[in-house]
């Protein structure tokens, strides 16, 4: 009886080790990967779950947000300001933060990262650079992308300023100022080729009832309920297009309206979001303008 329990007791020792070697660390796990217990899931690095996993991911689709105080902004597709550090370079792109730097400034991972729709980011200023690990590292204008481990939600630029030496990226690699923010831009839209945009990413528009020569506007009344006249910008501050073609143009109640190769600019109330075109086409009438003020689509 007692050798029968001394067995049963080996028998229960055995089991229980069987079971601890299969759940720790020190045990063969053929997953490739050391089992957690549960509540710890391992990262999985796709911009979801906690903000020290969405600060490590790849960027995805680059947008540009507005930011009261710096202007156009830079930020990954979840939000998160993208920043550049004046000690890298952009020609050749170079990164020289490292070790200890790194832990406060993560490196974007270059992996997917694409201009998104609208956004004024031009396909060629998106790169990436080989860091001293051996990693490919996001590149905006030649210059390394970096999350702040101290912004604590999407849209916040704490990290700008820091040091003297870190800036938020602005779209063509530069540093976020609104001295540097664009009132109109030519952007790359996956249907229409390149078209107008206004600073906020708002696509622009032209009236075939409207009139180049002379310049003229024939939207008035309802019509505006609908198709606002694009603001005069400043012809020292657009990307993408040719000064020359712009003008501006009086409108009946006094307000200058934009105009592109003569012809009267509009956004449109039923695009909700940067790169939206819901007008083109509108009552066979109304066209996204081309970065020559032509109708976006047709062909000539």
């Amino acid at each position: 009886m007692r050798k029968q329990r001394h067995v049963a007791l080996i028998g229960t020792a055995i089991v229980v080790a069987m079971f601890a070697t299969g759940c720790g660390s020190t045990g063969n796990d053929y997953s490739g990967q050391k089992i957690k217990p549960a509540g710890q899931a391992a990262d999985n690095n796709n911009g979801g779950g906690s903000a020290e996993t969405g600060k490590k991911a790849p960027a995805g689709s680059l947008e540009v947000k507005p930011n009261e105080k710096l202007g156009d902004v830079v930020t990954d597709s979840k939000g998160w300001t993208l920043y550049r550090y004046d000690e890298d370079t952009a020609s050749p792109s170079q990164s020289n933060c490292n070790g200890d730097c790194e832990k406060m400034w993560t490196p974007v991972p270059a992996k997917g990262a694409k201009a998104g729709t609208g956004s004024g980011i031009a396909k060629e200023d998106i790169g990436k650079v080989k860091r001293s690990d051996g990693s490919w590292q996001l590149t905006v204008g030649g210059w390394p992308a970096y999350r702040f481990t101290e912004d604590k939600k999407p849209g916040d630029v704490e990290g700008h300023g820091v040091k003297g030496m870190w800036n938020a990226l602005a779209p063509d690699g530069g540093k976020a100022s609104m001295r540097n923010t664009k009132q109109l831009k030519a952007v790359e839209n996956p249907e229409l080729g390149k078209v107008l945009a206004d600073a906020k990413g708002h696509t622009l528009y032209r009236f075939d009832k409207d009139s180049a020569w002379p310049m003229k506007s024939n939207c008035n009344g309802d019509c505006l309920k609908m198709w606002v006249p694009a603001k005069a910008v400043e012809k020292d501050k657009v990307s993408g297009v040719n000064p020359k073609l712009l003008s501006t143009y009086k409108r009946a109640d006094g307000t200058k309206q934009l105009s592109v190769d003569c012809w009267p600019m509009y956004w449109f109330k039923g695009d909700k979001k940067p790169g939206d075109i819901n007008g083109q086409g509108k009552m066979g009438l109304w066209h996204a303008a081309t970065d020559e003020g032509k109708k976006a689509g047709v062909k000539p």
